[in-house]
């Protein structure tokens, strides 16, 4: 067996039974097909070059679900509960829609025939870059709200769609390492292709048997109705502290099992909570979920309590799980008393005011993320560094299987279109920062732009094949942060250019590999990112604008539906890293120095493991994946540790139970029900707020929408002041 063999073998061995795709789906009509046999049993390997791509079809529902979707996601990211409506509820809508075109416009230009399925997923691939919430919005809320600054529209919008599109001259280079070759599965994508050929083909029904559209439409209206009930009707439901109400007077009893606290035993009846800040637990892998699962348990049921108990770094002055800033004595820290009228800080006020303090949760936290960012690195190094190789062969070789073989009917997108793209967005992010005053000199644009090119190749490789995205937000705050202490504006700046100009750029190179999965011409592709790209940008600040004049109170507990915790964390991170800077923070001074430890423990911990499975192979010491059992908490805080178990318990179900002993269900209905589900739930959260929150109406208040214990809003007992030399 040839060396380039053993690496699909080796691959698949890693993969197998770790991501769920219809295995007989698909009836292969050529010998020739790729050596991975999930994709084999997925991905057509076949081509029909002459169907129209970019049809009037495709630019009506392109833009119009782009604008629905860039809506929709920027307005759920400022709920208490945030939300994500996906590319997989896209997929099922536009499907009929594209339909009924094709049968009721008159045919020529505008009607080119049937719809088809590359049109289908063009629709997707421009949905899906204008789905997710730009995380320059953050910058933009913080300095609104807690910094109380704003630099207006045109600054605003120039930030944000430079850190949105200057991944695409990362992708352009990353195509030859994480598109062409077939060992770079992308397992998410597979889920997408499968669904695209379920709706494009007919199905074989047994007598009776439902198809999954009419399952979806039945799935929406029930998900519709019953969210009612959590979401309205009876809030308590939507975390259940069964435990702390047997004694809410007892401290401990409500920092253990609390919603607030470490939420041991609490149950949510409502799929917007558990699935918040999480990804859909009916379509993450089992395997992963068990990863998070234990990395979730150690951190917060273990790790967590010991040092909180035993008062590590004056832990009991603080919540046991909390996302604020404190003093010594346990008040809140007061950001704007220590800084100047610049928004930079003042040394002689910081002395004066005293030291900033985390909860032991939050600060532990940053510590899991120090070590999971070094922990990447070894297990890129130890697992994937014969793959590297072997594809920079490939790659100038462009010896590839037989869908790379079948894309070279299409002329493929030039270099110089994503490095001219590149360039021009690097340009326009340096002048921003230097006309607005962010802070941030043109150098520290470069800097931030270096690093997550660097990072964007060996972080790709891990999402290529688990599914799974380490973020670089920590490691850009910490490096600025010394370089630039006391500039909070800065710091977030150069976290959002560092980190999302990466992750922008694998989200465009997994959406190619979709397209290349479907043989869609790459230079439609291009036109379609760039396309969904730009009205998000757009529309994620005016819809952001909107609800900052609108809503009193937004993003603070004056606001209880619109809390926005992911810019209070993002506002929490500024100050950290920002304005005290890691030296004061973690540096050897510090009471949390010892903290820069789980860097060694991080780059450590994966080697006993590789051996470990080089020592048993083909048992379950394959599936441990240290990069996500450390990445699990990456979402809490904002994530309320309560989230987790109901999480995996959902995962359980479907993708362990009905997958095993259920599997026809599984591989027909279960993804679809994940979409319905978000689907169902998002259309009631959106209608709600019309009836309530936008009229300044509440619901009937009664026991079951008291969804707080007693004392889990302020569980702990802060300390007296303390002297100033302490």
């Amino acid at each position: 067996m040839s060396e380039h063999k053993q690496d699909y073998v080796a691959e698949k061995e890693f993969v197998d039974e770790k991501f769920d795709v219809e295995r007989s789906s698909v009836i292969l009509e050529e010998e020739e097909n790729s050596p991975i046999p999930e994709v084999a049993a997925i991905v057509s390997n076949q081509d029909d070059p002459s169907l129209p791509v970019m049809t009037f079809r495709f630019w009506v529902m392109g833009v119009i679900f782009s604008l629905f979707l860039s809506f929709i996601n920027q307005f759920f990211w400022f709920r208490t509960n945030p939300m994500t409506i996906g590319t997989l509820v896209i997929q099922l809508v536009a499907y009929p829609i594209g339909v009924f075109m094709a049968k009721v416009l008159p045919a020529g230009r505008l009607n080119p025939g049937p719809f088809n399925i590359k049109e289908h997923v063009l629709i997707a691939l421009t949905a899906n870059c204008a789905g997710g919430t730009a995380y320059a919005v953050d910058i933009i809320v913080i300095q609104r709200v807690f910094y109380k600054q704003d630099f207006g529209f045109l600054a605003n919008l120039l930030l944000i769609l430079t850190t949105q599109m200057l991944g695409y001259g990362m992708a352009g280079v990353l195509r030859r390492y994480l598109v062409y070759p077939a060992a770079m599965i992308w397992p998410s994508n597979l889920v997408q292709v499968a669904l695209f050929n379920t709706l494009h083909k007919d199905e074989d029904l047994a007598p009776g048997q439902w198809t999954r559209y009419k399952f979806f439409l039945v799935a929406i209206l029930g998900m519709f109705l019953y969210a009612w009930i959590p979401g309205v009707l009876f809030p308590a439901l939507t975390a259940f502290a069964w435990i702390c109400w047997i004694k809410p007077t007892n401290l401990v009893l409500s920092q253990i099992t609390g919603a607030g606290g470490l939420g041991i035993g609490v149950i949510s009846f409502d799929w917007n909570t558990i699935t918040a800040f999480l990804s859909s637990p009916l379509i993450t892998p089992w395997w992963a979920q068990v990863n998070i699962a234990v990395g979730f348990a150690l951190l917060t049921w273990v790790l967590v309590p010991i040092c909180y108990y035993t008062n590590v770094w004056n832990a009991k002055h603080f919540p046991i799980f909390s996302a604020g800033l404190f003093l010594e004595n346990g008040n809140t820290y007061q950001t704007l008393s220590i800084l100047t009228p610049d928004k930079v800080l003042d040394e002689a006020k910081y002395e004066a005011y005293g030291p900033l303090r985390l909860s032991v949760f939050f600060a532990l936290t940053y510590g899991i993320g120090f070590a999971g960012l070094a922990s990447m690195v070894t297990h890129t190094w130890l697992y994937h560094r014969h793959k590297l190789v072997a594809q920079w062969k490939q790659s100038r070789e462009h010896s590839e299987d037989i869908h790379h073989k079948l894309m070279q009917a299409y002329p493929e997108v030039p270099d110089w279109w994503y490095a001219s793209l590149f360039v021009i967005m690097t340009v326009v992010a340096v002048i921003t920062c230097e006309v607005w005053d962010y802070k941030l000199p043109w150098w520290g644009v470069l800097l931030a732009v270096f690093l997550s090119a660097f990072f964007c190749l060996p972080i790709g490789l891990i999402q290529a094949v688990t599914n799974q995205q380490p973020g670089l937000n920590i490691i850009t705050e910490y490096v600025i942060g010394y370089i630039l202490p006391g500039r909070p504006i800065a710091n977030v700046t150069f976290k959002t250019l560092g980190y999302i100009s990466m992750a922008q750029g694998l989200m465009f190179v997994g959406d190619l590999k979709l397209g290349h999965y479907m043989k869609v011409p790459p230079r439609a592709m291009f036109w379609a990112q760039l396309l969904g790209t730009v009205i998000a940008s757009v529309i994620n600040l005016v819809t952001a604008n909107w609800l900052l004049a609108t809503q009193k109170g937004i993003c603070t507990p004056e606001n209880p539906n619109f809390e926005c915790k992911s810019a209070a964390t993002f506002y929490s991170a500024s100050v950290i890293w920002g304005v005290i800077s890691p030296n004061k923070m973690f540096g050897p001074s510090s009471i949390y120095n010892s903290i820069n430890y789980f860097f060694i423990i991080g780059f450590l911990l994966p080697i006993p493991f590789y051996f470990l499975r080089k020592r048993f192979p083909n048992t379950w010491v394959e599936f441990i994946h240290i990069p996500v059992l450390l990445a699990a908490t990456g979402m809490m805080p904002p994530a309320s540790p309560f989230m987790y178990p109901n999480w995996v318990a959902l995962g359980f179900v479907f993708q362990f139970y009905v997958r095993r002993y259920h599997p026809n269900w599984h591989l027909r209905f279960t993804y679809v029900l994940s979409a319905a589900f978000d689907s169902g739930t998002a259309f009631m959260v959106l209608l709600s707020f019309f009836i309530f929150d936008f009229r300044d109406k509440a619901m009937v208040p009664w026991w079951g929408t008291d969804v707080s214990c007693p004392l889990q809003s302020k569980s702990y007992i802060p300390a007296t002041p303390l002297p100033k030399e302490a």
